[in-house]
């Protein structure tokens, strides 16, 4: 199997073999140009609005709109391919296509042809869609104080929702709500009449994922908007994997990301007068620790393409019980790798780059930043828990989207 992630900063585009021309070429073409200004971005919290745009009218957020609905119908494989190379040189932009790509899924699971037909058919030229789904208030992330309630004149929705990542930038909300006869998602255009996005999101990391606060006040929902979030769960299936699967990638470019830009940086390094030689690329501690970091980030290259293999076949064998909780807990496995690797990497991109790289100008804290904020989403430890609870005892992952 080819891997998903075959790439360098100095060549971000190199190894891209799952997405098919042209969208393959598209790539190429756009991450040496979203790289060039990814570090400036971070620095100033300046949205990629050109980026993104250029991501959509490139056709590349649309490549997994189903063949039926006039897409090309690419699989996983693809946007975890699109997911970890964008995270090679910008971690931020390579976050705000996850939801998007999730309530695309969302949609071909659950939603009416109706809807389908008129969501698929926007994206297909050029929109997104972002999430709301987050709030503040209640026990845990699963609490919803949003609602859907059906008056006399119809549906109405009511909430607030934060870390709606990409909802800055977005077309269409797919927000998470309360309804008349339990848990629906509503998708709703970002400019309805009573919809309010704010640009609020402040972070140490991930600083420019356009992840607003977002309000909802009586918003009008038209009945044939709404699908069934409670059903995405009524039996075992990829969905939870899927959405996973790309917080997996983020983490696996990131480590990427990090660690060629160590290494790039090793070659201008001087070397510790001890170790009696010219380069610091031949300082033989340098050198174990460079050896220690590529098997740490190969293997979570490795775990994140075990992980689409297992949701593939998963899928083409209709999604029986025990596929789909193999494709759960190897992206589990795949998501802990990345995220530890992704933190690795940005700690010893400094080791490898000596104190130069500390410079406030080249601006490297971003890849370890990055990395610390986004592996906070979904804790690794429930993560450990559920492979922990099957070595042990073969229990099964949960069924609740986040493994």
């Amino acid at each position: 199997m080819t891997s998903v992630l075959d790439t360098s900063v100095s060549d971000p585009a190199a190894g891209i073999g799952t997405l098919t021309d042209p969208a393959a070429s598209a790539l190429r073409d756009l991450l040496p140009v979203i790289a060039a200004s990814a570090s400036d971005r971070d620095r100033d919290r300046t949205l990629p609005r050109a980026e993104v745009d250029a991501l959509s009218e490139a056709g590349l957020l649309a490549v997994t709109v189903p063949v039926e609905y006039g897409g090309r119908g690419l699989g996983i494989g693809s946007a975890v391919e699109l997911t970890a190379a964008l995270a090679t040189v910008d971690p931020s932009l390579a976050q705000i296509p996850q939801s998007h790509f999730v309530f695309l899924d969302a949609l071909r699971r659950g939603g009416s042809s109706e809807l389908a037909a008129e969501v698929f058919g926007r994206v297909l030229g050029g929109e997104r869609l972002a999430n709301a789904q987050t709030e503040r208030g209640g026990a845990t992330v699963l609490d919803d104080a949003t609602v859907l309630v059906d008056h006399s004149d119809g549906l109405r929705l009511t909430g607030r929702k934060y870390y709606c990542t990409g909802s800055v930038l977005a077309d269409w909300l797919a927000v998470r709500a309360g309804g008349p006869t339990g848990r629906v998602l509503v998708y709703v255009q970002a400019t309805t009449p009573g919809v309010t996005i704010d640009d609020d999101w402040d972070a140490v990391g991930q600083r420019t994922t356009a992840s607003g606060t977002v309000a909802f006040d009586e918003v009008v929902v038209d009945p044939h908007r709404i699908v069934d979030f409670d059903a995405l769960f009524a039996r075992p299936s990829t969905y939870g994997a899927r959405a996973q699967i790309l917080h997996a990638a983020i983490d696996v470019g990131i480590a990427v990301g990090a660690s060629t830009v160590g290494a790039e940086f090793a070659h201008h390094a001087r070397p510790w007068f001890e170790a009696d030689v010219e380069r610091g690329v031949d300082d033989p501690l340098l050198i174990s620790a460079a050896g220690e970091l590529e098997l740490t980030v190969r293997g979570a290259r490795a775990l994140l393409d075990v992980a689409v293999a297992a949701i593939e076949s998963a899928e083409a064998a209709g999604e029986p019980a025990d596929l789909v909780a193999e494709a759960s807990l190897a992206t589990a496995a795949a998501k802990v790798a990345g995220g530890r690797a992704a933190r690795r990497a940005g700690e010893v991109l400094f080791d490898l780059g000596g104190t130069r790289a500390a410079a406030a100008p080249s601006n490297l804290s971003r890849y370890w930043r990055d990395a610390r904020t986004h592996s906070l989403h979904d804790p690794e430890r429930w993560k450990l828990t559920h492979l922990g609870r099957w070595a042990l005892t073969r229990t099964p992952p949960p069924i609740h989207g986040n493994i």
